[in-house]
């Protein structure tokens, strides 16, 4: 009688603390938007459905590629990681679920979760799922054998979502980001006192491979507002050594450094951005708003 108890109010509690799904989440201000674990169901229904309906089915994949891909594809379990706010998620994401179908994949091998654009929360789910994963772009589908991630897509293909897949599945794939995840691996094998030493050495590699600030902007946001706000400095001022001639990278590196409360040190940084474009006019209203509050 006791374990049947105890397993009833197991039950019950499991059910207090699970993660709602299809949750749909409308804030004031704010658009109405899918966040956590979603299915196919939620995205062909209600607001989401006049783009998703569209985007799938003017997409035609490739069926010679599909039909090479098919019974490898079968082998892997796929996590997709989207925003019902993003244009590019809206784009791929209609796409790759009807590559799936045309590759006869069974969608129950597919985790499919939608990440809010809210800074606090930036490209994070309410359920935790993007923790440890590097995602700093969406839509990102991220392919696994065996329990292990083998390469994934992100944002956008390089050619095509079933051609990309066939290089996946070949080995011969190279994701956009690569520099993004160079620098996720330094840091998670890097002590933060050691990483700006680290990254001079990588520097050449990343310079060959980032395509320009933003890459490395977006990735240090997510890091900063998810808890993680020194590694996100770190990536920020990396920026700076990468594009040194571009005023925007030591605006985004002062600015979190002002929103941290480091005020001499984003103090310093405005005065960097400032010897690059001296007329620029955020970097000294900002700077100017640092030092009156440093100074209370």
């Amino acid at each position: 009688m006791k374990i049947t108890l105890f397993l009833c109010a197991l039950i019950f509690c499991s059910g207090l603390f699970a993660q709602p799904f299809n949750q749909e989440i409308n804030k004031d201000g704010s658009s109405p938007k899918l966040l956590g674990k979603i299915n196919q169901d939620a995205l062909s229904g209600g607001r989401y459905a006049s783009w998703f309906l569209k985007n799938r089915s003017e997409y035609e994949p490739d069926a010679a590629v599909i039909n090479e891909i098919r019974e490898d594809l079968s082998e892997y379990t796929i996590e997709l990681f989207m925003g019902t706010w993003c244009g590019d998620s809206k784009r791929e994401v209609p796409r790759f679920y009807k590559l799936l179908e045309a590759s006869g994949f069974p969608l129950e091998r597919l985790t499919a979760v939608a990440v809010d654009r809210e800074k606090a929360t930036y490209k994070q789910s309410p359920g935790g799922e993007d923790e440890g994963k590097n995602i700093h772009r969406v839509p990102t589908f991220i392919f696994y054998k065996n329990g292990v991630e083998v390469n994934r897509i992100t944002e956008r293909p390089v050619q095509s979502l079933e051609e990309d897949i066939r290089q996946i599945i070949n080995g011969n794939y190279t994701p956009n980001y690569s520099g993004v995840s160079m620098v996720d691996e330094l840091l998670k094998q890097t002590e933060p006192e050691k990483f700006e030493k680290k990254a001079r050495k990588i520097l050449p590699d990343l310079k060959a491979t980032v395509k320009n600030r933003y890459e490395l902007n977006t990735y240090g946001k997510v890091l900063f507002y998810s808890n993680r706000k020194e590694e996100g400095l770190a990536v920020y001022k990396l920026n700076t050594m990468l594009f040194p001639d571009e005023v925007g990278t030591y605006l985004s590196l002062a600015n979190t450094l002002g929103v941290y409360g480091k005020h001499s040190e984003a103090i310093a940084t405005y005065k960097k951005a400032l010897e690059v474009d001296p007329e620029n006019e955020e970097a000294t209203k900002s700077m100017e708003y640092i030092m009156s509050v440093a100074k209370e």
